[in-house]
C-alpha cells in the first residue's frame, strides 16, 4: 500500500462493520455511565396513587369553598401510612408530605391557613379541588417506556430506573481494549533506569481515554523488541475486543508490531496516514472471520498515542457500545497567525477561552510529538485541515475539546 490515507477515511475503516457488544445484566448500583441495550418500560405508577404535596389537611374542596369553616378531623395520613377510611361531607384528615389522599378528599389545606383545637380544625382559608393533590401517574405510568436503549446511565437516569422499580438493567458489555507498549528502550514509572531508557508513559493516559470511552483495560505491560515477545504479548490478549500497541508501527529495523500481527494472520488495512502527529497508525483484523478482534497500532511518541487514541480509539469503543462514534468538532477563531500547512491534516494542541459565546484559539508555537507537559496543560485541539494556506488571527478554525 502506498500513499497517505485521509484521517476521515481511515476512522471510516475503523468503524465499517463494528456491531455494538452483547447485553449483560448489571445491578443498578453498578451501572453508572454504562449504556442501555434495550427499552425500559416501568414496572409501576408513579406515583401509585394520589398524594399530598403539602402538609395540611385533606378536605373536601366544596366544604371550603366558604371560609371561615370549622371541620372534624377524623384521622391522620403519613407517608407510608395512609387513612384507610373515608372523607364525607364536614370531614378532614390530618395528612403529610408524600402521604395518600384518602377517598372523598379532593384539596389539600395548608397548615398554615388553619388553626386547630383538639379535632376541630377552623379552616380560615380553603383551597379548590386539585390543589397540592399530586393525581396518581403524575410522573409515569405502569408500561410506559422511559428510558431507550443506546441511552447512557446518568444519575438522574438511574434513579428513574430506580422508580420504575428494575433492581438490575441490561447494558452493552464494555469492549475489553488490550494495551501492549513496546520497545525495549521503555520502563514502568518508579523502576530503575539504564543510561538509553525512558519511562513508558502513554499506555497510563491511552487507558484512561478507553475507561472514560465506555471500555474495560486489560494492560499487559511492554513488549521487547522480539517477535517473541509481541506473539506472546498478543496469545495474552486473545479475549480482548480490541489490542492496541504502542510504538513499534513505524518501518524501522526494530519496528515489529506489523511483522508480528500477520505472523498471526491479520490483514492489515493501512498503516501510513496523512496525520500529524499520527503518520505512523497501523489498523487490521484478524483473517479468521471473528470481527471481534481488531488490532489498532498507535505511534510511540507520547503525544501522538494520545491524538490518535483520541481520533481513532474512543470512537470505535463509543461504537460497540451503541454510542455516536464521532469526536465532536466545534465551530472557533484563530486567535494567533499561523503558517501555511502541508499535505497532513494536523491536530495542534492548543488552549482557549470563550468570550460572548465564542471560542478563541491559541496554539502552543512547539508542536513537537515527544513534548508531552504541553499535551498536559493544552484545553483543545485545533485541526488544520491539509493544505491550509497561511492563517491570520481572526480565521474561523475547528476544534476538539480536551
Amino acid at each position: 500500500m502506498s500513499g497517505l490515507l485521509s484521517v476521515e477515511s481511515a476512522l471510516q475503516r475503523i468503524l465499517a462493520n463494528v456491531e455494538p457488544t452483547d447485553t449483560e445484566m448489571v445491578a443498578l448500583a453498578d451501572s453508572g455511565d454504562r449504556v442501555l441495550s434495550a427499552d425500559l418500560s416501568a414496572t409501576r405508577t408513579q406515583p401509585p396513587f394520589a398524594a399530598s404535596a403539602m402538609d395540611g389537611y385533606a378536605a373536601r374542596a366544596e366544604d371550603v369553598d366558604q371560609c371561615p369553616v370549622t371541620l372534624k378531623m377524623i384521622g391522620e395520613s403519613a407517608a407510608g401510612h395512609g387513612f384507610n377510611g373515608s372523607v364525607a361531607s364536614g370531614q378532614c384528615v390530618r395528612i403529610f408530605t408524600g402521604a395518600p389522599v384518602p377517598t372523598g378528599a379532593d384539596t389539600i389545606v395548608i397548615q398554615e391557613n388553619v388553626s386547630r383545637e383538639g379535632d376541630d380544625v377552623h379552616v380560615a382559608k380553603g383551597e379548590a379541588a386539585g390543589r397540592y393533590v399530586r393525581p396518581a401517574g403524575l410522573d409515569f405510568s405502569q408500561g410506559a417506556v422511559l428510558l431507550s436503549a443506546g441511552d447512557r446511565l446518568t444519575s438522574s437516569r438511574i434513579s428513574l430506573a430506580a422508580a420504575m422499580n428494575h433492581p438490575c438493567l441490561p447494558v452493552h458489555k464494555k469492549p475489553l481494549v488490550a494495551i501492549i507498549a513496546t520497545g525495549d528502550e521503555l520502563v514502568l514509572p518508579g523502576q530503575t533506569l539504564a543510561d538509553d531508557q525512558v519511562i513508558a508513559s502513554n499506555s497510563f493516559g491511552v487507558a484512561e481515554l478507553v475507561r472514560r470511552a465506555g471500555g474495560d483495560v486489560l494492560d499487559l505491560g511492554i513488549a521487547e523488541d522480539t517477535l517473541t515477545s509481541l506473539q506472546d504479548k498478543f496469545n495474552q490478549a486473545q479475549d480482548s475486543d480490541i489490542v492496541v500497541t504502542l510504538g513499534g508501527a513505524s518501518v524501522g529495523d526494530h519496528d515489529l508490531v506489523a511483522q508480528a500481527l500477520r505472523n498471526k494472520g491479520v490483514e492489515l488495512n493501512f498503516w501510513k496516514l496523512a496525520m500529524r502527529p499520527g503518520k505512523p497508525v497501523m489498523f487490521g483484523q484478524s483473517q479468521e472471520g471473528d470481527n471481534r478482534h481488531r488490532y489498532l497500532g498507535l505511534p510511540g511518541n507520547p503525544v501522538s498515542s494520545l491524538v490518535c487514541a483520541e481520533i481513532f480509539l474512543v470512537p470505535l469503543i463509543k461504537k460497540m457500545i451503541a454510542q455516536v462514534a464521532s469526536t465532536e468538532r466545534i465551530d472557533a477563531v484563530l486567535d494567533a497567525d499561523l503558517a501555511e500547512n502541508d499535505q497532513r491534516e494536523e491536530y495542534m494542541r492548543a488552549t482557549h477561552v470563550e468570550r460572548d459565546g465564542t471560542y478563541f484559539v491559541t496554539p502552543f508555537d512547539n508542536q513537537d510529538s515527544s513534548i508531552l507537559s504541553l499535551m498536559a496543560h493544552a484545553t483543545c485541539l485545533m485541526i488544520r485541515p491539509a493544505f491550509a494556506p497561511k492563517s491570520a488571527a481572526g480565521a474561523d478554525c475547528e476544534i476538539i475539546l480536551l
